[in-house]
């Protein structure tokens, strides 16, 4: 039995430069205890469409109908609406940063969900809130129940917002990529607790997400989809097998675990097209490999086959014929020995938290790390959430001071250095945060916020800089018009894309990057990863690549290191760490890794027919 239901479901959101076409003639139906899979690249209209089912797009039109258990939720009052959420329909966005209220403890957050729907006690919300947070791995979470969310990381962060959206056991719960900030083993906590809700209460869970890995292992369903438009839905297991659309082929392609390390990624061409225009044609036909003159004038039918698949393509897909991939140039052999862009020594960091009522708590972030980055590497650094690895990029950059021990950059050692040595230095030094609308001023123009490493450097002005600032936006994958935007004007992913962008802008020599590929779709994740790689062999620069995806990390980098809890259990090349791992804990990240099955182009599926969309 379906407990969501959409039919027809069209929306149109006016704004400035004119109508935005998020959503056309979208249908699906998710049954009850199911896990049912949407996925796209930022900007296809993947969150859009379950927030204007659930009620928060203000200003949007939506037409056709979302039947939640037989209620078209379009045509119900905000009264009704807002009894149903929360309580009913949970939701974890996709932002904890922008969604948590950084006033509040995060106990206080999910306590205010339990008391907005029932009628309880303050000490057992409480532990109803505590219990909940040690189900989603928070550690301590009794002591960590009064703090803030800024004393979080982000993946710590993602999943308190997980924990708010499951303290009150809803019939639905719509998860916006709720594990993208998370490592590998909570990934795996994570979907091991919606699929114990699923069972245990008959929770229904849709999940949006970029990370097709992890679909393919967990979703019963899946729909893809493309410029607003269902490209193609089905069972899980025949269309991870052998996806009958280009688009949904390519985005497999295009995963790092595809491709051998160091090797270029099979990258979509081009960008997801704008929401703003209605193409004649398939929405997919100028980046489609496969595109005929036909597909650019006529909308392609659906084609239904034998195992219940559904695509929006005039053709038959074809696997594409690879070509030979170049190796990475920076190889292991060939890096000098002698030449470190960056020394650390036996480096040592503990916070003193503050509890109230002369209460103290020492908490210990670093311990006694030591380490070497070679100019022209790239070392990967890998752990869970809360292990130290973002505090530990941030002491590099000089953002935090240790409290004990040293760090030595390009040669020149941090501790005494001047404020104009280090405006000096700052040129060679950039860092990518993790969360990319964090470290955006939401009320500055995305130009100017690109701009701003020339502006404070002085280096370009007028029409120079806002060339300089389009081409960087090219460079990342950002449509250079939309020089004049916001922040909130663009997806998590793109939000990405500006952070990387204003970090390349000084041409630095070490770029230290905090899960610059976390947020985005894997398409648009290969053309990063492929550029950065280029930059590298061109510029000559040294990278510290932190991330949670095994996958990336072992792609782009010449060495790994392993973090856990502030230290480093483990240190390698990256064939060593990912082909004989020596550490328990490494070996514990590694057996949590979830990639796509093979694919099988040669598959018995039977088209049964096509027929035209409904025109919209």
């Amino acid at each position: 039995m379906a407990i969501l239901e959409a039919r027809n479901l069209s929306i149109a959101i006016p704004t400035e430069d004119g109508t935005v076409y998020a959503a056309r003639n979208i249908s699906f139906s998710v049954d009850s205890g199911e896990l049912f899979g949407i996925a796209g690249e930022s900007g296809s209209g993947k969150s859009v469409l379950m927030q204007a089912i659930t009620g928060i797009l203000p200003g949007a039109i939506v037409t056709g109908q979302a039947l939640f258990e037989g209620r078209d939720l379009l045509k119900i009052n905000r009264v009704e609406m807002r009894a149903l959420r929360g309580a009913q329909i949970g939701m974890v966005f996709q932002d904890p940063l922008s969604s948590l209220h950084p006033y509040y403890t995060i106990g206080n957050q999910i306590t205010e969900t339990i008391h907005a729907h029932e009628s309880t006690s303050n000490a057992k919300a409480r532990a109803r809130a505590v219990s909940m947070l040690e189900r989603v791995g928070i550690a301590d979470a009794a002591a960590r129940f009064d703090d803030y969310p800024h004393q979080f990381s982000g993946g710590m962060r993602q999943r308190v917002m997980i924990a708010m959206a499951l303290v009150l056991r809803p019939r639905l719960v719509i998860a916006d990529e709720p594990t993208t900030a998370l490592d590998v083993t909570v990934q795996a906590q994570i979907i091991a607790l919606l699929d114990e809700m699923r069972r245990e209460l008959g929770t229904t869970v849709i999940m949006i997400t970029h990370d097709l890995g992890l679909l393919s292992n967990i979703a019963d369903q899946i729909m893809v989809l493309y410029g607003g438009k269902r490209m193609e839905i089905g069972k899980a297991a025949p269309i991870f097998r052998a996806p009958s659309h280009p688009y949904t082929l390519g985005l497999l392609e295009s995963s790092p675990a595809s491709h051998d390390p160091g090797t270029d990624l099979t990258a979509i061409p081009g960008r997801p097209p704008s929401l703003l225009l209605r193409p004649a044609g398939c929405a997919f036909a100028a980046r489609c490999p496969q595109a005929q003159s036909l597909c650019h004038q006529s909308p392609p039918p659906i084609r239904r086959y034998d195992d219940g698949v559904l695509s929006l393509c005039h053709f038959e897909v074809s696997l594409p014929v690879a070509e030979p991939l170049a190796p990475r140039i920076v190889a292991e052999a060939a890096l000098p020995a002698a030449t470190d862009m960056v020394v650390i020594e036996d480096i040592h960091l503990t916070y003193t938290v503050n509890q109230g009522f002369f209460k103290n708590r020492k908490l210990k972030v670093l311990d006694g790390i030591s380490l070497r980055l070679r100019r022209g590497e790239t070392l990967g650094l890998v752990g869970e959430s809360g292990c130290g690895k973002s505090t530990l990029a941030r002491v590099i950059a000089g953002l935090v001071a240790p409290t004990a021990g040293s760090v030595t950059l390009d040669g020149i050692p941090q501790a005494g250095i001047s404020p104009a040595a280090w405006r000096e230095m700052r040129k060679k030094v950039q860092l990518v945060f993790q969360d990319p609308f964090g470290s955006l001023n939401p009320q500055r123009r995305i130009g100017s916020i690109i701009g701003d490493p020339f502006r404070i450097h002085r280096i370009n002005s007028g029409a120079k800089r806002k060339a300089a600032v389009q081409e960087l936006m090219e460079m990342v994958g950002l449509n250079p018009e939309h020089y004049n935007r916001f922040p909130s004007e663009f997806s998590g992913g793109q939000r990405q894309r500006l952070g990387i962008a204003r970090a390349l802008a000084l041409k630095p020599s070490l770029i230290i990057f905090d899960e610059p590929v976390s947020a985005l779709d894997v398409s648009i994740q290969a053309q990063i990863l492929n550029l950065i790689r280029k930059l590298q062999v061109d510029l000559s620069l040294t990278y510290l690549f932190i991330s949670h995806d095994l996958a990336v990390v072992r792609h782009v980098s010449d060495r790994i290191g392993v973090m856990n809890a502030g230290r480093i259990v483990e240190l390698g090349t990256a064939a060593q760490i990912h082909d004989a791992p020596q550490d328990p804990f490494t070996r514990s990240l590694l057996a949590a890794m979830r990639h796509a099955p093979p694919l099988d182009m040669q598959s018995s599926r039977r088209l049964i027919e096509t027929q035209a969309e409904d025109a919209t």
